[in-house]
């Protein structure tokens, strides 16, 4: 096990942290708590009880959320399944992943993951269904998945664990991935007029039904997720058990998925890990999904990789505190780079993007406003059966924008979502909480607009970003190996 480095004052915390464990039974005595990663497939916020959403029942995230601490300002890296799993599994900013920056791409080998950290220290690491991904592991001269070892479930996990090991497991649910049954959360006995419809979406039966099947989905992954705190507890290791429970990005929906607005990049995230700080306690400080693999590095003793962008959650975890903790997370910063190639051609180039999120603002950087960033408005057949608006998940919502694109009730709301974007937006949250009206061009917002565009600048240089030392279009270079949503009819 390696150790944690920075002399007398962490050896002490360190051994704090062992004898509060040595108090919870143990495997084989062996005093470092299981690390369970519970992430479901286009889950975005607010969509959790604990998070009042009139519709949706989440018992299981909402007990997380009671016995231990619910985040209301969790972010993504990247609002794209690839980007965002490698940059959790990695605790990197995404652009700091090479071609794992990419939907559909790899993630290099020399890029450590916590799994393989936590296996070399002794722990029993696998997961099962959709781990990191989608894409290839070859290509990047990996032999097997990030997120580790596969298993058909978590009961085959547990009975191939050895005797003795800690365990790093990572429950990959595909929903509430698109495509779904359509209706099925009206027989579930939604009522459409109680769903919070999101400011971005025309208000229609279509699409009050489309986002009640999701809420269908979000149930179904929340009902699995109690399955699995129910065999930890049979097991009795429920309390030895760093449990979370997060989704990888926004809902699969027009402006949301693939976008820097908050319904692209704002998830659920309760973290349940008893002993450690008051139970039940919200949490408003800004946190990067990125924060979780040094969270469970330095839970388990370990000195994360000087590579590890995050910022262990490990003080913030064992706090009695409410509200704001930390006054340094007054902010957090996602992007985007290329998500399904659909700019003119199939195998052509992404959108690159870039924001910071501040408690009033959010303020994005668009690299290549020329491009489309739901994908090129061709509706030649040709075309249409290759790649229709690749990057929105083709489903009733976007099939319903599009075919009322004309009426004065709907215009607005499509362009604001199919549309081309500025190379500037800046939404003022106190007087727009949707994020729907740019005011980067008023110049009552220019002082707030540079100095975000500093902020942001800053943050990408110090984190290595290729997009800010002109060696952006190195990520439109990298070989997609996925397809793209073409024309439903």
């Amino acid at each position: 096990m390696r150790i944690r480095r920075g002399g007398l004052s962490r050896v002490v915390a360190l051994a704090s942290t062992l004898a509060a464990l040595a108090v919870i039974p143990a495997a084989a005595g062996d005093p470092r708590p299981n690390v369970l990663v519970a992430i479901a497939d286009d889950w975005g916020w607010p969509h959790a009880g604990a998070y009042d959403d009139p519709v949706v029942r989440t018992p299981s995230f909402d007990r997380v959320a009671r016995e231990g601490v619910l985040f209301t300002n969790a972010y993504v890296s990247s609002p794209s399944c690839t980007p965002s799993r490698g940059a959790l599994l990695s605790g990197q900013a995404f652009w700091r992943l090479e071609e794992g920056a990419n939907l559909h791409s790899t993630l290099p080998a020399g890029i450590p993951v916590y799994p393989d950290i936590l296996e070399e220290a002794g722990y029993f690491a696998g997961y099962t269904r959709k781990g990191w991904g989608p894409g290839r592991v070859e290509p990047g001269g990996r032999r097997r998945n990030p997120a580790g070892a596969r298993f058909r479930d978590f009961e085959e996990f547990l009975e191939a664990r050895p005797a003795g090991k800690p365990f790093c497991f990572w429950f990959g649910s595909i929903d509430p991935h698109r495509e779904y049954r359509e209706g099925s959360g009206k027989e579930r006995g939604m009522k459409l007029e109680d769903i919070r419809l999101p400011a971005c979406f025309p208000d229609a039966e279509t699409v009050r039904s489309d986002v009640a099947d999701y809420c269908f989905e979000v149930e179904r992954f929340d009902r699995e997720v109690g399955g699995l705190l129910a065999r930890l507890e049979a097991a009795g290791e429920l309390d030895r058990t760093i449990v979370v429970v997060t989704g990888d990005h926004g809902m699969p929906f027009p402006r949301c998925k693939g976008n820097l607005y908050d319904t692209g990049t704002r998830v659920p995230l309760a973290v349940r890990w008893p002993g450690r700080g008051k139970p039940g306690r919200r949490v408003a400080d800004f946190v990067s999904l990125t924060d979780l693999a040094p969270t469970f590095l330095e839970a388990a003793g370990l000195d994360p990789p000087e590579a590890m962008t995050g910022r262990s959650l490990l003080s913030m975890l064992a706090s009695d505190a409410s509200g704001r903790i930390d006054p340094a997370r007054d902010h957090v910063i996602t992007g985007k780079e290329r998500h399904v190639p659909c700019q003119d051609a199939p195998d052509s180039g992404g959108t690159p993007m870039r924001g910071i999120r501040t408690d009033r603002f959010l303020y994005i950087r668009n690299f290549r406003p020329d491009r489309w960033p739901a994908g090129t408005p061709d509706h030649e057949r040709a075309y249409l059966e290759r790649c229709w608006y690749g990057d929105i998940d083709n489903g009733p919502t976007k099939l319903y924008m599009f075919d009322h694109r004309d009426d004065p009730k709907v215009r607005k709301l499509f362009d604001l979502a199919f549309g081309k974007r500025p190379e500037e937006e800046l939404y003022d949250l106190e007087k727009d909480a949707d994020q729907l009206r740019n005011v980067a061009g008023d110049p009552a917002y220019a002082g707030t607009r540079d100095e975000l565009w500093r902020r942001l600048q800053a943050a990408l240089r110090a984190g290595g970003d290729p997009r800010v030392r002109g060696e952006g279009d190195r990520f439109d270079a990298y070989p997609y190996h996925g397809g793209a949503p073409k024309w439903p009819r």
